[in-house]
């Protein structure tokens, strides 16, 4: 049987599980594609962890280049992590005519459009279904599945972390700092949650979930960002009431003035899918012309559910290692020479509902005008709850949900409402997203 030989760069959490699935279900993927994926190579710092993983028919190193460099080598397969190392590797990699599959979502994001270049020009392939949402095949819906349709807007809960302690501030009634503690201890978060907490991490599989969505280039840099470190649970209770849940979602969506790309907190109405989606899972729903809306839902993050994924990018370079470039399913979806450099809207100008509190004096006329602040922007009003005041105090919460408008609008119309002399401190403001249509 034809052989591919394969070089691993990190036995990590997901490099060891790569290896254990590609020996565990070695007849499995043989019999689907015909071709035997054999490690030949791994390379990591801690060589004697790595040495009680694999066989000892693997050669272990500590010298990832000397992995990419061995001509023994068919496909290298990058698990590292980072964006300086792992670019030089995979460039070094493609360079050597080998081709790449990666978990490196962060690698992509930033660099993508220069690899897929260098890919290009050495007539290899990169693949990197495993760079988000782990095992969910995301990559491969939107480039294959879901090809014949224009996609519309993409939206996803794709950083298990965020998704397990919003979770829990919702079940437990917690405040973020005492839940962020509990994900460190299980595991869920770093020990500097910073890339996941703040968004940053989403926002990585954003970009690329957009740039195959809309056929763009990678541009991370102009994605708006905003974590949960300032979400309050008061805020995550209220929602509960009116009907919605909150998620941080990456939201990416095709307009007549450019690209949506924002990650944030949003309202999302309790009765779809998505917002039932709790714990450390994962989903990413796609709104196709053609097809509609399409959910795809399950383990974002963990050793056998990313190396799911890695393994499968594995199987499609042993189905077409001999065809052309012409022949493959391009990077971005799209043919190379038909990617389109779209402009991506400033967060000024996209266009949401919103969900708002604001802590008011308890007395006659100051719904009012807030109202008239509200309606002098054009931005109407669809639901309000007001709060009794407890005991002893003069003022209360008031939570209003708009109907959707321009974000500048309401940036004006909030200056306006902290201004008056019954508003106390700032106004929250949480954007909303009905995901139906």
């Amino acid at each position: 049987m034809k052989q591919l030989n394969v070089g691993i760069l990190g036995l990590g959490t997901v490099g060891g599980g790569t290896y254990r699935v590609l020996t565990r279900n070695a007849s499995e993927i043989s019999r689907r594609i015909g071709i035997a994926i054999n490690v030949v190579q791994v390379a990591d710092k801690n060589v004697n962890h790595a040495k009680n993983i694999v066989a000892d028919s693997v050669d272990v190193t500590d010298d990832a280049f000397a992995v990419v460099n061995n001509p023994d080598v068919d496909v290298v397969v990058e698990l590292i992590g980072g964006y300086t190392l792992s670019k030089e590797l995979v460039l070094k990699a493609i360079a050597n005519k080998k081709h790449v599959v990666t978990a490196n979502k962060a690698l992509i994001a930033l660099h993508g459009n220069e690899i897929f270049a260098a890919a290009q020009a050495n007539n290899v392939m990169v693949a990197f279904e495993a760079a988000v949402a782990g095992g969910i095949p995301i990559i491969k819906a939107l480039r294959e599945g879901l090809g014949a349709n224009r996609i519309e807007w993409v939206a996803g809960i794709i950083n298990g972390t965020t998704n397990f302690i919003l979770t829990e501030m919702r079940e437990k009634g917690l405040n973020f700092a005492d839940v962020l503690g509990e994900a460190q201890r299980l595991g869920y978060a770093e020990a500097d949650p910073t890339f996941d907490v703040e968004g940053i991490d989403a926002a990585h599989k954003l970009t690329i979930m957009s740039a195959i969505a809309f056929g763009m280039p990678m541009k991370f840099e102009q994605a708006y960002t905003e974590g949960i470190t300032k979400l309050q649970q008061v805020d995550i209770k209220y929602a509960e009431e009116l009907g919605y849940r909150v998620k941080l979602l990456g939201i990416t969506k095709r307009t007549d003035k450019g690209v949506e790309l924002r990650v944030h907190p949003t309202l999302i109405p309790e009765k779809r899918l998505v917002a039932n989606v709790n714990g450390a899972m994962n989903a990413v729903v796609v709104k196709g012309d053609a097809v509609g809306p399409t959910l795809y839902y399950g383990a974002g993050a963990g050793a056998e559910p990313t190396a799911s994924a890695v393994v499968a990018d594995l199987m499609d370079v042993a189905r077409l290692i001999d065809a052309t470039s012409a022949q493959r399913v391009p990077y971005l979806a799209f043919q190379p020479d038909q990617v389109q450099d779209l402009p991506i809207l400033p967060i000024d100008e996209i266009q949401s509902a919103y969900y708002l509190r604001l802590r008011a004096s308890d007395k006659p006329g100051v719904l009012a005008e807030v109202t008239k602040i509200l309606g002098d922007r054009n931005i109407s009003i669809d639901a309000m709850m007001q709060k009794e005041p407890d005991e002893n105090e003069t003022e209360a919460d008031i939570v209003i949900l708009t109907h959707i408008t321009v974000e500048k609008n309401m940036n004006a119309a909030i200056d306006a409402i902290e201004s008056l002399a019954a508003i106390t401190g700032k106004v929250v403001r949480i954007r909303m997203e009905e995901l139906a249509k």
